[in-house]
């Protein structure tokens, strides 16, 4: 194969899942309901917070903080693959290549670590409930906020710049519906064994490190909320508990069999990412809509009022 300056490199061609022409019309209309339910449930959460006083609290500060993350996150790829559908496969130019690798890790990584945090805050407001306020303060909030942008910034400049180092060769077609690192290596005219175990250390890294401090946490909330006496503190505690965890699962499981698992067919990939980059997104406001009595009752309030 004839190796080509990666600053040839005009444009990717992303053919998406051009191996199921039959059902490209049901995806695009399955897939465009999802992005606007996405768009439609994390805009409600976040108008709710915002204009519900009794929720103004860590919790849903982390919360708002997730959905916006969750529209941005899926913003930047779910339309591409919806007018995938419809164009078929469909050409980006290398910039535009780079920049979406770049913001999909971008909000990917900072809403990793944000459920982290979130992890954080419920282990302090079930384990040591009186000291809550003082620990979870409006300047510690901000800062963890921040945190996890900076963490997203740092990850996704990594994964970018090691990722397009790398020359290319034609005819430049990714087996995918947006420009990712395991698609990219795969057309790239270098060794990219040591891309690879990089990527493997670094997602395992970040990943194990994040999965490992939510399990310490819930492990101590368990224990505290086992210890209850009173069975409505229980369920309470537990329904905002369960929430978030299966935010967690749903984000996790698919990034991590994907990232460290390079030799997974492409099919295989195209699958684990659209749940993550789609499913995920619009899952993660009915999680929370359902298992949060707060909200039910803000969003409630909130059309009653738009109402009268």
């Amino acid at each position: 194969m004839e190796r080509v300056n990666i600053s040839l490199v005009i444009k990717f061609t992303l053919l998406g899942f051009s191996e199921v022409q039959h059902l490209q019309v049901l995806f695009f209309s399955l897939f465009l309901v999802i992005y606007l339910l996405t768009l439609f449930g994390n805009a409600t959460i976040l108008l709710t917070i915002c204009l519900s006083p009794q929720l103004h609290a860590p919790m849903y500060y982390f919360l708002c903080e997730l959905s916006f993350l969750d529209v941005c996150y899926s913003t930047s790829t779910v339309p591409k693959m919806i007018a995938g559908f419809i164009h078929g496969s469909q050409s980006i130019s290398y910039k535009g290549c780079v920049v979406q690798l770049y913001f999909f890790h971008f909000f990917g990584g900072s809403e990793g670590f944000l459920l982290t945090v979130m992890a954080f805050d419920r282990y302090v407001a079930i384990c040591n409930p009186l000291r809550y306020t003082v620990i979870m303060s409006r300047k510690v909030c901000s800062l963890l906020m921040m945190v996890t942008c900076f963490v997203g910034t740092f990850h996704s400049m990594f994964q970018t710049v090691l990722t397009f180092r790398l020359p290319y060769c034609g005819p430049y077609e990714l087996e995918h519906y947006f420009c990712d690192v395991p698609p990219l290596l795969k057309v790239a005219c270098a060794d990219t064994s040591l891309n690879k175990v990089i990527i493997m250390v670094n997602v395992g890294i970040v990943a194990l490190s994040c999965f490992l401090l939510i399990m310490c946490s819930y492990i101590h909330i368990v224990a505290t909320i086992l210890k209850m006496r009173s069975r409505e503190g229980k369920k309470k505690a537990f329904s905002t508990c369960t929430a978030h965890f299966i935010v967690v699962l749903t984000l996790y499981v698919p990034c991590v069999l994907i990232y460290l698992q390079p030799a997974t067919t492409n099919s295989v990939q195209k699958v684990m990412a659209v749940f993550y980059t789609a499913i995920t997104p619009v899952l993660n406001p009915i999680i929370y809509s359902l298992r949060s009595e707060e909200i039910k009752k803000a969003v409630k309030n909130l059309l009653f009022r738009a109402q009268a």
